[in-house]
């Protein structure tokens, strides 16, 4: 179990380290889905995507 997590730094080293459990609070946890390159990885997919879905 690991305890007092405040970053998406501490999700990561838990997890590392082979913590089963971890107590997030919940913006940590929403901070560890957001990431400068997944977000535009997502709008250059959305992107192709709209461009394959309006040549048929």
């Amino acid at each position: 179990i690991t305890a007092s997590v405040r970053t998406p730094h501490h999700v990561t080293q838990a997890a590392l380290l082979g913590a089963d459990i971890a107590t997030v609070p919940f913006g940590a946890l929403k901070k560890c889905v957001h990431h400068p390159l997944t977000d535009r990885g997502l709008e250059l997919f959305a992107a192709d995507w709209a461009k394959v879905t309006a040549e048929n």
